[in-house]
């Protein structure tokens, strides 16, 4: 059994993380922004023609489908972590850490949060013309074209608190899944923690900002008639908030909460020990 990073030595190495990517100039921090979304994309797509590409599979058994697109997207968030890209997802967790225990400013929390949003869309952009319209991948006679339409038309018709609700619980387990992938010491160890969270988070249906900023332009490309505006109102709007929340709230601020108030615990103890031995002395 491979040894494992303890939580508060994840949370540590999270503060650590953080803080050296916040300091990144806006020219190198965009450019890892947009190969982490390059990467989900690629995911994404593996995902859509594995599993769209099973549609007799999908007639009989609907939920063996959710689970092998769940099983083959996280792809692209174990390239994301293993080769030091970036993702604004994972980033609403860490830099909540490095915010908490004051080594970086709000703004600059702002400002990482920013350029890799901004980073992940161009790069998912790119990624759902390079790997659709230039590739002619999704012609319509092909099956996961039609699954990849679907996705996109369903994506689009939840209320905005159910697409909101979706994104926090998406996040939930993606920042679940960067926690244990920083906990494990070696790269299948790694591989594994990543995987399970985020594959659970695709197989229920949850919402990832990122990964939409992919597919719905993707299946604009293959002919799904939609406006921009419409996607950032319906999808991406509640669905990036959702996943602030999930991210931050829910995995960032408790994890700094426990594991640095602990360390701060630890000082009256010291108090009371130092006191027993001056008294122990006299």
């Amino acid at each position: 059994m491979s040894e494992m990073n303890s939580p508060a030595q994840v949370v540590d190495y999270v503060d650590h993380a953080a803080s050296e990517k916040a300091a990144l100039p806006f020219s190198r921090l965009l450019v890892m922004a947009i190969m982490g979304g390059v990467y989900i994309g690629l995911g994404g797509l593996l995902a859509l023609v594995v599993a769209g590409g099973s549609p007799a599979l999908q007639a009989s058994n609907p939920g063996l489908v959710k689970l092998l697109f769940g099983a083959v997207f996280p792809l692209g968030f174990i390239a994301v972590v293993l080769t030091g890209t970036d993702l604004f997802t994972s980033n609403c967790a860490t830099q909540v850490v490095a915010l908490w225990r004051k080594n970086v400013s709000p703004k600059t929390v702002v400002r990482v949060w920013c350029v890799s949003y901004l980073g992940n869309f161009m790069g998912a952009c790119f990624a759902a013309w390079a790997y659709t319209s230039a590739t002619d991948l999704f012609t319509p006679d092909q099956p996961w074209t039609q699954y990849l339409l679907s996705m996109a038309h369903h994506k689009l018709e939840n209320p905005f608190m159910v697409s909101f609700m979706r994104g926090v619980l998406a996040n939930l387990l993606v920042c679940i899944a960067t926690w244990q992938g920083y906990s494990a010491k070696d790269t299948l160890g790694r591989m594994v923690g990543i995987w399970l969270p985020v594959m659970g988070f695709v197989a229920l249906g949850m919402e990832h900002s990122i990964a939409n900023m992919f597919f719905i332009p993707a299946a604009m490309l293959a002919g799904f008639d939609v406006t921009w505006s419409h996607f950032f109102i319906a999808n991406l709007v509640p669905v990036t908030l959702g996943n602030l929340v999930g991210g931050a709230i829910f995995v960032g601020l408790p994890y700094v909460w426990l594991y640095t108030k602990s360390e701060r615990n630890t000082e009256p103890e010291k108090i009371q020990s130092l006191v027993k031995r001056i008294d122990a002395g006299h």
